[in-house]
């Protein structure tokens, strides 16, 4: 924690909207008070872009148009830094100019189409459980993704520290912004009432950031003592998401039961890569597109994107005693561990409909271990294994 003086006069919300087309990006501030207002861009250092308002004040859209394109992009973050002084307050940020959507199944990043190779990072840590000791721990943890193949996470019901968010920002590392929900009754009243103001406080709050290019507000919305959700107390959240922000897709729910929705995503922990392949040839699957084990209580609309957004859980734990530690199956030997990986992940891969998959999990957490790191960071296997089968070009993809 840290305290700083406020000028009476002060910016008190910022937030950017790039536009790679244009290229430009829109500044959206709130201003307490009046006073002049200098926008200034730069990006590694040079200026390039500028504006200024004189006796800005209350709500406020200002279009700064860039002299140079520096996309963000996979692996590649190009932030540009902004300062903006308005009287005596003087705030640093920054932006990212990327563009993200989809077209038909395909997800595309700056009109380009790329599979999200996602893992589930639960942001667990040994010294602090949900609180990391420092930057650097985050750091690594992207590092850790990045060697088995990844280009992004899921942040697993969570809404996690912005510092972690600045460095997957920085490492052009995609993440879906999630929120807490596990056990929450959405079919009481009270449900929404405690979850909406929360949910969208983080939507405000981590809106800027580059690397977030899904909201997931639910992770498998169960029944509650027998109880479905209401699915309009759902939709009502996905709808409100989306006037908040409709420059990015939202997932109403990861897995389970949907509704409205800008892509329809499944959790699928079949161990065998044959009965999985069944599972997405579309001959089991009443939609056409894939199994579904949830199917009698939603419909597939033909055109969704595609994704499976759990999957794998495999476990690895020798010498852990049997149902001390969560997990899917237990392979005999690191062979059959990866035949395995390789043999679900390929079905993944090569279904030209799916865009994107969420491998269950980065390592293990407090009561689970099937991770493809132990709990302290170190590895099971050769991480290069698995980013040799990550890395492969998915049928999706251009």
């Amino acid at each position: 924690m840290w305290l700083e003086f406020l000028p009476q006069t002060h910016v008190e919300t910022v937030r950017f909207v790039p536009d790679v087309a244009s290229q430009s990006v829109t500044v959206q501030l709130t201003l307490a008070g009046e006073a002049s207002l200098d926008v200034a861009v730069t990006y590694a250092g040079k200026p390039v872009g500028e504006a200024h308002v004189d006796q800005a004040a209350g709500t406020l859209t200002i279009g700064v148009p860039l002299s140079e394109k520096h996309l963000w992009e996979i692996g590649h973050g190009r932030l540009y830094d902004v300062v903006l002084t308005f009287g005596a307050d003087r705030v640093t940020s920054y932006f990212g100019l990327r563009d993200v959507r989809y077209d038909g199944y395909k997800f595309l990043l700056n009109g380009k189409s790329v599979f999200q190779r996602l893992v589930l990072d639960q942001g667990f840590y040994p010294t602090g459980i949900f609180t990391a000791p420092d930057d650097a721990t985050f750091e690594a943890d992207i590092a850790l993704s990045v060697a088995c193949g990844f280009n992004g996470a899921r942040l697993h019901q969570k809404v996690v520290d912005p510092r972690y968010l600045y460095h997957c920002d920085r490492a052009g590392y995609m993440v879906w912004g999630e929120m807490a929900s596990w056990g929450i009754d959405m079919a009481d009243a009270d449900g929404l009432y405690h979850f909406l103001p929360e949910w969208l406080a983080a939507v405000r709050r981590d809106w800027s950031h580059p690397s977030i290019v899904t909201w997931c507000p639910f992770n498998e919305t169960w029944d509650i003592d027998g109880r479905p959700q209401r699915l309009d107390a759902i939709n009502l959240v996905y709808q409100t998401t989306k006037a908040l922000d409709a420059t990015r897709p939202c997932v109403d729910t990861s897995g389970n039961y949907h509704g409205a929705t800008d892509l329809y995503d499944v959790h699928d922990y079949t161990q065998d890569p044959a009965v999985m392949a069944q599972h997405f040839d579309g001959t089991q699957a009443a939609n056409g597109e894939f199994w579904d084990e949830h199917d009698a209580r939603q419909h597939y609309q033909a055109g969704l994107p595609i994704a499976v957004s759990e999957y794998g859980g495999i476990k690895w734990a020798p010498g852990t005693a049997e149902g001390v530690a969560w997990g899917y199956g237990e392979p005999t030997d690191e062979a059959a561990f990866a035949a395995r990986y390789r043999g679900l992940t390929d079905v993944l891969l090569g279904n030209p409909h799916v865009s994107s998959f969420c491998y269950t999990q980065l390592y293990d957490v407090e009561q689970e271990r099937n991770g493809l790191y132990y709990y302290d960071r170190t590895p099971k296997f050769n991480p290069a294994l698995f980013a040799a089968i990550n890395q492969q070009k998915a049928a999706i993809e251009d």
